[in-house]
């Protein structure tokens, strides 16, 4: 009896669950037998190169991709039996750009609502409560495609949490943003997190950002888990005065490469979609 009410609260504290999760296209593995949890309120990590099965795993959680094999729960639900049931209580930031330029702030924010069925009164209160949570009531009503890549990001978070998801997904979300950017970014996840208990997943190469932000890391290698752990524990496991540059190459065997406005941010999200 103990046991069953011990695997029932693992249950209850975790967001997400995968076992054994594959994907393959034709002969390429690219997710091999991944086995992760993420347990509510964190701010989890994934890191690895390009083609280490980032996307691949964050496609599959958001029900965009289905798995070749293994099994993976999103907020309670199996993605492969319930994904109207799982898209229901998930935002997703994608690497391509979601916002339209040609709209205003207000305009793709009501757009979402109504996708949300969001209407009338509410939708006017919780468009206003997004713009404010993002720092944008006072350009609401200025194009997009004038806004700077910070703002379009800030902008896009507010898109992907306006129907108020228990776990948001973000893929590479402040890929091409200045370090004041960045960090306003952050804290609106950290916001997220701390006032609506939003759980959050990310993938990222910006080593920082992962130390800073994220409470656990798993870096993927070819498809599989190398290591998982929190950020100390991982620098703590490679050296005394290791890094989680350090944790990234010893792991991963790879080198981190690093890479304004709405055409800058389009072009680099575009580059990093194409090359994988």
């Amino acid at each position: 009896m103990n046991s069953l009410r011990s695997q029932q609260d693992a249950a209850d504290a975790s967001a997400i669950v995968t076992k054994k999760l594959s994907k393959h296209f034709g002969d390429l593995i690219a997710l091999d037998q991944l086995s992760l949890t993420v347990v509510k309120g964190q701010i989890f990590g994934l890191l690895g190169p390009n083609g280490a099965g980032k996307s691949t795993t964050i496609k599959i959680l958001t029900t965009l991709l289905n798995a070749s094999s293994g099994y993976a729960e999103v907020a309670g639900f199996d993605v492969a039996k319930a994904p109207v049931e799982v898209r229901r209580r998930i935002g997703y930031v994608p690497q391509l750009l979601s916002a339209d330029g040609a709209l205003t702030a207000r305009e793709n924010l009501t757009l979402s609502a109504r996708l949300y069925g969001i209407f009338g009164a509410q939708c006017v209160t919780q468009v206003r409560e997004a713009l404010e949570f993002s720092g944008l009531l006072n350009s609401a009503d200025q194009l997009v495609r004038t806004y700077s890549g910070g703002m379009i990001r800030r902008l896009e978070v507010a898109q992907a949490t306006l129907h108020r998801p228990e776990i948001l997904f973000l893929d590479e979300p402040t890929i091409g943003l200045d370090p004041v950017a960045r960090k306003t970014v952050w804290e609106r996840l950290e916001q997220l997190r701390r006032d609506q208990l939003v759980t959050v997943l990310i993938t990222t190469h910006d080593m920082e950002e992962a130390d800073v932000l994220c409470d656990q890391l798993a870096i993927l290698h070819e498809g599989r888990m190398a290591a998982i752990g929190r950020p100390k524990e991982l620098k703590a496991m490679v050296g005394p005065n290791a890094d989680l540059n350090d944790v990234f190459a010893h792991f991963s065997g790879a080198v981190i490469e690093h890479g304004g406005s709405y055409r800058t941010i389009r072009e680099s999200r575009s580059t990093i979609q194409r090359l994988g």
